[in-house]
This record gives C-alpha cells, sequence and structure tokens, in this order.
C-alpha cells in the first residue's frame, strides 16, 4: 500500500515537519510492501536539499498549486492520504489554501489535527468543518480535542479517533555528547525547548529563579530553541531581548543559558536525558497538543507546567506538576519542593518513563496504519457517488436575524462591518429593492407573518426616492440626506422588478394601488434605459406585472420592445466562440437571459426562448465546467478573447444564476437546471473555489465576497439579501409545498385561487 503525507518535513525546522518524519519512518517500518511518500508544503525560498521521500513540492503561497498537487496524488497510485494539520503552515486565511486540494482527491484521506481552537474565528471554524466533511477520518492527540471537535465543530463523533503524540524510543538513541560541552553534572538543570515567542512564558520561569536559586545555588536554566520564525517576521528577536534585559535585572548571567538553535533529536536526546525538571511554563490554555511535553515525557524528565490544555489532560494522576499561569511564585514553590526532596523527583520520573514506553513511535505508527488499512478497505467496498450529482442534500435553518437587524425604521442600512450595520454608509435603493423583494418572498413562499412588519419599510422608501419624472435616486444618509439626484438603471430596474413582482404578490390592496402610481408613474422611462442590466431588471418587473393585469396591451409591447434590445444586441456580438449581449461578462450576468426567459412566458416567442437558451449555455459553460459555480471575478471580469478573473467573486452573480437556472427549469421542464440551480445556492455553503461557506448561521448574515484566499468578512445587505432570495428559491423546489411557485401552470391557478389577491 502506498501512503502519501501532506506536510512540512526536514530538514525544515519545525515541530510537524519532525512528527511527520517520525510518522513517516514508523509507519513505512511495519512492511516493506508499505510505500511512503511527501507532498510538502514551504515558501519556495527555503533552498533546502530534501530527501528522496519528498515527490512534489507545493509552494504554499501559490493557490494553484494546491490543485496540482492533488492532480499528482490522484495519479500517484496511493491508497490513502495522510494530511498534517496546522493552520499557519498552508497559504490563505487560516490555510485555506489547503481545502481546494483535499476537495479534489479521489482517494481516502485522514487528517492529523495540531491545533483545536476552542474559541474559532470565523474562517477557522470553516476551514477544519469544511475539512472535517471531506476526511474519512480525524485524528486528535487529546481526550479534550475529541470533546471540541464534536461540541465546537460539530462533527460526528465515528468521524474522529484519539491518537497520542508519538515520543521516540530514546533509549536506543546514541549519545551525540553534545551536554559535555555544558558541565550538567555539576548543576541542577531545568529545562525548556522549543521555538519561542512570548506565549511561551519564559518570564515567568526568570522571575521565579532568584527564589529558587537563594536554596539551590547550584541551579541552572537552560532555554533551547530559536525564536519562531513567525515571531521574527512580526517584531525581530525583541521578545529575547526582554528576556535577556531579565535575566541582568535579576542578577541570573551565571544561571541562565539560552541556546538559539534547532537541535537534532539526538541532541536533544542528551539534554532531556541529562536534565532534573522539564519546565513548560505557557501562558495561556490554547494549546491542545504539544509536542514538547509529549518528548519530555517520553524521555523520562520530570515535568512542571501551567495548565494548558494538553498539560492538564496528561500531567493528570501524578504524571507531573502544575502551577497556575503567570505564577512565579507557585512555581517557585514546586521546583524548590522537588529539589528538596529527591525521591520525589524520581517518582515524577519514574513515572514518566512508563508513560513514554505506552506511546513510542512504533505504536504509534501501528495505529496510523490500521486506520489507514481500514479506511482504504472501506473505499474499495464502498459505491461511492460523486458530489456533481448530489445536489443540496440539506439546508440549514433559515434565519431572517441579520435581515432584521440591517433594517430600521427608515430601510435597510446597505453595508456592514462584520455582523454589525454600518450606520456611516447608509442606505441605497438597489438594497431596498432587493429587501422588499426578499420580504415579499418569504411571506409568499414561506408564509412567514413577521415579514408584513418589514414590507411597508422597504416600499416607503422607494416611494421617498422617486423624483416627479418618475425617475429614482438612490443613496441617503443615516440622518436622512439625499445623496444624489438620479440613481443608476441598474437601481431603476431593480425597483421595477420588485414593484412588479408586489402588484403580483400584494398583501392587500393599499399596497397594489401605491405600487401601480410608483410603476406607472416610472414607465415613461422604461423604453429610455440603455444598459443591458438596466433593461433586464425592468423586463422582469413588467413580467410579474403582467402576470397580474395580462390584458395590458400597451405594457406587453413596452416589454417586447425592451426584450428585442437585448435579443439585437445578443445577435450582433454572437460567435461560435462568444454567445453573449456584450463584448464582456462582468456582473450580475444570469440576469440577462433570466429576462428573457420571463418575457417568453408572457409573449411564447421562440425567438426569445432560444436567446435564453444559448446565453444560459455559454455561461453554464464558463462558470460551471468544474461541477460548481465560479462566477466571474470583478478584478477584472472577462473581456472576449482575454483571461477571465477568477476573483473577486460576489454573492449576487450566485443569485442570479440561481434564479436563471430556476427559471430555465420552469420553462423547459429539462431537470439539468434544477440539478444547477442547487449547485449554484451551495456556492453560498461552501461548495466553490476555496470550499468554504459565506453564509454565516450564527448571525445569520451572508459575507460580502469571496476573494482569493479568503472570504470578506463584513455581511452587507446585498450578499445577505441574495442568500435569503437564493434560499427561498432554492426551498420552493427541494422542499414541495413550502414554495408556491413550482411551475407556471400551478402558480397561475394558485393565483386565481387567492382571495387575497385584489384585482383592479
Amino acid at each position: 500500500m502506498k501512503i502519501v503525507f501532506i506536510s512540512t518535513y526536514p530538514p525544515q525546522q519545525c515541530g510537524i515537519a519532525t512528527f511527520t518524519q517520525n510518522l513517516l519512518q514508523s509507519v513505512a517500518n511495519i512492511s516493506e510492501n508499505i510505500v511512503t511518500e511527501i507532498v510538502l508544503l514551504d515558501d519556495g525560498s527555503s533552498g533546502h536539499n530534501y530527501p528522496d521521500e519528498v515527490k512534489f513540492r507545493i509552494n504554499k503561497d501559490i493557490r494553484e498549486d494546491y490543485l496540482k498537487a492533488a492532480e499528482f496524488i490522484n495519479r500517484s497510485g496511493a491508497g490513502i492520504c495522510i494530511l498534517q494539520h496546522e493552520f499557519g503552515i498552508f497559504g490563505g486565511k487560516a490555510g485555506v489554501f489547503i481545502l481546494p486540494l483535499v476537495h479534489a482527491l479521489e482517494i481516502p484521506l485522514m487528517v492529523t489535527l495540531h491545533t483545536i481552537l476552542k474559541r474559532p474565528d470565523f474562517m477557522e471554524r470553516s476551514v477544519l468543518q469544511s475539512l472535517a466533511m471531506k476526511a474519512d477520518k480525524l485524528v486528535a492527540m487529546t481526550s479534550m480535542g475529541v470533546g471540541f471537535l464534536e461540541e465546537i465543530y460539530n462533527i460526528p463523533a465515528e468521524k474522529v479517533v484519539k491518537i497520542e503524540h508519538g515520543v521516540p524510543d530514546f533509549k536506543t538513541t546514541s549519545s551525540s555528547g553534545i551536554t559535555e560541552k555544558i558541565d550538567f553534572d555539576k548543576s541542577k538543570v531545568l529545562f525548556t525547548f522549543g521555538l519561542l515567542g512570548r506565549n511561551k512564558g519564559i518570564e515567568t520561569v526568570l522571575q521565579a529563579l532568584p527564589r529558587v536559586i537563594s536554596k539551590h545555588p547550584d541551579v541552572l536554566y537552560m532555554v533551547l530553541g530559536k525564536t519562531h520564525p513567525n515571531v521574527i517576521k512580526a517584531t525581530g528577536e525583541r521578545y529575547r531581548s526582554y528576556l535577556d534585559l531579565l535575566v541582568k535585572q535579576n542578577d541570573l548571567e551565571q544561571h541562565v543559558f539560552f541556546l538559539n538553535k534547532f537541535v537534532s533529536e539526538k541532541d536533544l536526546f542528551d539534554y532531556l536525558s541529562s536534565i532534573d525538571i522539564y519546565i513548560t511554563p505557557y501562558l495561556s490554555e490554547a494549546q491542545i497538543t504539544s509536542g514538547t511535553l509529549s518528548y519530555a515525557l517520553g524521555a523520562g524528565a520530570a515535568v512542571v507546567s501551567t495548565p494548558y490544555w494538553h498539560a492538564s489532560e496528561l500531567l493528570s494522576g501524578g504524571l507531573g506538576r502544575l502551577f497556575k499561569f503567570k505564577d512565579s511564585e507557585g512555581l517557585a514553590e514546586q521546583l524548590i519542593d522537588l529539589l528538596d526532596h529527591p525521591q520525589k523527583l524520581k517518582q515524577l520520573k519514574d513515572k514518566a518513563c512508563a508513560y513514554g514506553r505506552q506511546f513510542r513511535w512504533k505504536a504509534i505508527g501501528q495505529r496510523y496504519f490500521e486506520q489507514s488499512k481500514s479506511l482504504v478497505e472501506y473505499h474499495e467496498n464502498k459505491d461511492r457517488k460523486s458530489d456533481a450529482h448530489r445536489g443540496v442534500s440539506g439546508l440549514p435553518p433559515l434565519n431572517f436575524d441579520h435581515f432584521k437587524r440591517l433594517t430600521d425604521d427608515t430601510g435597510i442600512i446597505q453595508h456592514a462591518k462584520y455582523g454589525i450595520p454600518n450606520l456611516k454608509e447608509g442606505y441605497c435603493l438597489d438594497d431596498n429593492a432587493r429587501a422588499l423583494l426578499a420580504a415579499l418572498m418569504a411571506y409568499e413562499i414561506l408564509d412567514f407573518k413577521p415579514a408584513l412588519a418589514l414590507i411597508p419599510v422597504y416600499f416607503s422608501y422607494i416611494h421617498y426616492m422617486q423624483n416627479i419624472k418618475g425617475t429614482f435616486r438612490n443613496f441617503l444618509s443615516f440622518n436622512r440626506q439625499f445623496l444624489d439626484e438620479e440613481g443608476s438603471e441598474d437601481a431603476f430596474g431593480r425597483t421595477i422588478w420588485a414593484l412588479g413582482y408586489l402588484m403580483k404578490h400584494a398583501p392587500n390592496n393599499a399596497y397594489f394601488q401605491l405600487a401601480e402610481e410608483i410603476f406607472f408613474l416610472a414607465a415613461e422611462n422604461f423604453e429610455k434605459l440603455t444598459s443591458n442590466r438596466g433593461i433586464a431588471n425592468t423586463i422582469i418587473g413588467i413580467s410579474y406585472y403582467l402576470q397580474r393585469s395580462p390584458s395590458d396591451e400597451e405594457m406587453c409591447q413596452k416589454m417586447e420592445r425592451m426584450t428585442h434590445t437585448l435579443v439585437d444586441r445578443f445577435q450582433l456580438r454572437k460567435s461560435d466562440e462568444w454567445q453573449w449581449f456584450e463584448d464582456m461578462l462582468s456582473y450580475d450576468n444570469g440576469i440577462l437571459p433570466l429576462a428573457l426567459y420571463h418575457s417568453y412566458e408572457i409573449t411564447g416567442d421562440k425567438q426569445v426562448k432560444q436567446v435564453a437558451e444559448e446565453a444560459t449555455a455559454f455561461l453554464d459553460q464558463t462558470t460551471m465546467a468544474d461541477g460548481y459555480l465560479n462566477p466571474v471575478g470583478s478584478d477584472g471580469w472577462f473581456p472576449k478573447g482575454k483571461n477571465r478573473a477568477r476573483f473577486d467573486q460576489q454573492a449576487t452573480d450566485v443569485t442570479a444564476m440561481v434564479l436563471l437556472n430556476f427559471r430555465a427549469w420552469l420553462n423547459t421542464k429539462q431537470n439539468h437546471y434544477r440539478q444547477k440551480m442547487l449547485i449554484c445556492h451551495e456556492w453560498f455553503l461552501g461548495k466553490n473555489d476555496l470550499k468554504v461557506p459565506l453564509y454565516d448561521p450564527e448571525t445569520g448574515g451572508c459575507c460580502d465576497g469571496l476573494e482569493s484566499d479568503r472570504v470578506n468578512r463584513n455581511q452587507g445587505a446585498e450578499s445577505t439579501l441574495a442568500y435569503l432570495i437564493s434560499y427561498m428559491t432554492v426551498l420552493s423546489v427541494v422542499q414541495p409545498g413550502a414554495g408556491k411557485e413550482t411551475s407556471p401552470e400551478l402558480s397561475e391557478k394558485r393565483q386565481k385561487g387567492k382571495a387575497r389577491i385584489i384585482t383592479r
């Protein structure tokens, strides 16, 4: 069996690299029939000469390298992939670049989690949950880690296995003789090792030493380890300089020794076998796994530690001693007690030796191999269905909290900082039109009664922003000052769309009458529109109005003329390679063919339907070729004959695709449109280029966009409304009975049978 490991690897100087080397060797030693290979993470600048087992290198900051690595693994003949996960070793926010790789794997995946956060931020939680969704097994090294995965990340218990951190068999490691250069025999040696940073708490030990030395003047405290590379990048050697200053202030120059290097296991064995007490004085509880602690116990060292998570679990039952965070006095008491009573010290060392025998790398490697073999056998016998054919297996609960949070008595606030309304940015017509549409859909599709209280808020904003000539202003400050004289054609069209939907689904006669008044005052401007999206949005609004008032021949003719403006522009630019209305694919692309489907429903014009289908097919092949939706990015768009931008991706583009495929399904009865609609909605839930969700179930909001290495965490009105409109459209399909517009014919029957639809 071939096993591919994804990790850092020596000669890189980090704990995960060493962990992976030990794990790989322990697994490879089980049988000659086991082949092990490394897919390596580095930054492309190290210049290291890696050993032969390294078969592929990923530059951690180049997103495309991850997909190339997935292709390499899939073609390598490997039976399973074992990923070492730590947020900081992968590129992108919270290491998000690893997700496209793991989701592209075609073989079983096991993930060893070196960090499991108790209070993850949005990206950290999303990355781990997305990993868990793809992984066949997650490995946690502590019982607390197992609990976190189940309770905080909602990961099923059957996906998680506890396998402790392995420790070398130090007794079989030959001495390097390095400690002979330091006179350990004449000193009582206290020891800390690992990469240095402020969270290590070395200052707590330095502050405790004067009291310890007063009773035991032969004490030597050795700190072994380089400063962490991330600390060097951020603050240089400021922390080490601070420690040097503490040494001088406390007259500890003869009792403290800093060795600023990364040592081999042989050298580490020499140190650990020669010391009296190992100290981990970390400053916070938030460390779920400590390789240094495991190594110290495995070497038979007496351990004194602060009660961070791994230490609290590992040292319970008398395996070591604990003292409070930043408690130099408590540490001094523990050290003096052990140094005063050698028998107590020996008892701790004996217990540590017994622990180490249980978790030698040989035993840990055997457990990883057994898990791997089981997963490979399971997958060989399992009938696996492609993700591309599953569709939406379930929707998260519908949550209007953020929708309501953004709304005050004026309208909906257009922007947010994270999940908090940003009052400085005020209001806009676009979003209040979207909000009116969403509230109407919530009432019409879901029978959500609280929406009735929201509808007049957005409706009155639209009325307030209309000019005497029928056009609309767009922006309003928080103190209700107009910020423009006339808004964009896009905003105009979206408003007509919302008004048309309102007239079709008016909850009472007053709403219908006012909507009709605003609509017809605006109608004088319909055929003055020049922008494609302004025209398309307006066509959709007119079509809803005509479903309510089909005898209005003049309005029908307006819509037909506007429709043929779009059709003519399509025919003018159409070629074998390019079936689109413009020389560029930009934003809200799905709205253009969507408008043609709406127009076709009213007129029955087959040419219009044919153009809609051609444009839809072109969009599908451009944005869904990978089996999921990747909308055209706003950082350059997609000019005809040039390369398309991949990022930044916007939520409104996704909703346009959901609505487009929904409408295409209604008009053609072809189920592949229904399936594509479901796939498009899954963009919000993590089926996208980065494999992370944009919908935030904690707030009920939707993040503003998908960037090349993260999501934009602001949750403004546009993105949140885009998610809700998409959600309710999908819900009407996947949960029959929840939706009331499941087909044009059924919609018409229901419309005729509803007493609350007021006729003119």
